[in-house]
């Protein structure tokens, strides 16, 4: 079968579907990914096929959210965090629209993606999957994703639909705009969700269940399958410098915020510097999106680096709370130190905190070298951290996320 898979967003929304993909390619499949033409290169390994989506909306959205720094939740910027991102919905349309392969057999489309490229799909009657990072289906079991931890109530089913509803605003002009290009009557961002519901449109999700089970009160084909791990290419190997400083002392930490811009660069560093002297621990600092750097005898700053590789040789990580990147720490079994910046990232720091990995939440507007220094010498100096990230990585590493996604597309199309 021909099949894409249409993911946008932060590379952290790109990485996981490179590991899908390639299980799909090994499966007999022609598979080719669509995302950001800043991915495409670092994504299309080892014979994986990619297509560059026009055009980069997000980063308007990313540059909105790091002008607005360490500003409380003012009615200007969420007006302007609003605004950045209907653009950005907005900005998905052409590309989609251009990037769909109207002789595929299957679309699987990322959360971001979806509201867009069902409409596609079905346009060219294409069969199409959701296949997310993130529960997005409204439930009783935990409040929904953009928000912190809450118990188990009615009441986190009712923010789940209104949450639902503001998502599906923020795609009203991208819906009008698609129905226009393609010539369609118009039809409801609202309207199209409880078509698909009402359709049992299957979605996949890309998270372990013993991270987060799958909830009794979701309806039919919703999934839970398992982690989708970004591919490993087996020709990577890691500078000599960064094994060097691996070898010459104690398990360092890792510090890094992907996409994410927490501060500026310079002040980031400093805070990082001084907590991990306040903390007596060794470092190894990403430099991400936000140019993160540090130089110190016994800290080293690397860029990309798989996580796969790097975070088993860590102590602990300490990251921005992302998908992905939470995902990768589980995979480990290293306790973690969460910093959330935006979106899910708070709803999976405060998982990290239940699963017992973690000691607490870090939000990014309270980050300081001291609060920072406090939470490593707790996550580093309490081995109960370490066990339960080790036990939990044990179960996860007895799944096969992949291999489900591939053999239900398997029995339902092939």
């Amino acid at each position: 079968m021909r099949i894409q898979i249409i993911t946008v967003g932060t590379y952290g929304s790109v990485a996981p579907y490179t590991g899908l993909g390639h299980r799909l390619l090994a499966e007999g499949h022609r598979v080719e990914l669509v995302t950001h033409a800043r991915y495409t290169e670092s994504a299309g390994c080892c014979g994986l096929a990619t297509r560059a989506l026009a055009g980069d909306p997000f980063e308007q959205l990313l540059a909105a959210h790091a002008r607005s720094g360490r500003s409380p939740a003012s009615p200007r910027r969420l007006y302007d965090m609003g605004h950045a991102s209907r653009n950005a919905a907005a900005g998905l349309v052409d590309g989609i629209i251009d990037a769909v392969d109207d002789k595929a057999d299957v679309l699987l489309l990322s959360t971001l993606a979806a509201p867009i490229g069902a409409v596609v799909a079905a346009y060219h009657r294409i069969p199409s999957a959701g296949v997310f990072l993130q529960p997005e289906e409204p439930t009783a079991a935990f409040p929904p994703c953009v928000m912190g931890h809450r118990p188990e109530s009615r009441v986190n089913r009712a923010l789940g639909r209104a949450v639902t509803r503001g998502f599906d605003t923020l795609y009203g002009a991208a819906n009008r705009r698609l129905h226009a290009r393609l010539g369609l009557p118009r039809c409801s961002t609202a309207q199209l969700r409880r078509r698909r519901n009402g359709s049992l449109w299957p979605v996949w999700h890309g998270f372990s269940p013993a991270v987060v089970p799958r909830p009794p009160d979701w309806r039919p084909g919703l999934y839970v399958t398992g982690y989708w791990w970004p591919h490993a290419c087996p020709e990577w190997t890691p500078p000599p410098e960064v094994t060097d400083f691996l070898e010459a002392g104690p398990a360092p930490v890792f510090i890094g915020f992907g996409s994410m811009m927490p501060r500026a660069a310079e002040e980031l560093g400093d805070i990082v510097l001084r907590a991990l002297r306040r903390a007596g621990l060794r470092g190894v600092v990403q430099s991400g999106r936000a140019g993160l750097s540090v130089a110190a005898d016994d800290v080293i700053t690397v860029g990309g680096m798989p996580h796969a590789w790097l975070f088993p040789r860590m102590a602990a990580v300490v990251h921005h709370a992302g998908a992905g990147t939470t995902g990768a720490g589980l995979r480990a079994g290293v306790p973690a130190v969460p910093v959330p910046v935006l979106t899910d990232q708070p709803w999976w720091a405060s998982r990290l905190v239940r699963l017992g990995v973690s000691p607490g939440v870090l939000p990014h507007a309270r980050l300081s070298a001291e609060r920072l220094a406090a939470a490593l010498r707790r996550v580093t100096g309490d081995p109960g951290y370490r066990l339960r990230a080790t036990d939990l990585a044990a179960r996860i590493g007895c799944e096969d996320g992949s291999g489900q996604v591939a053999r239900a597309i398997a029995a339902r199309l092939g």
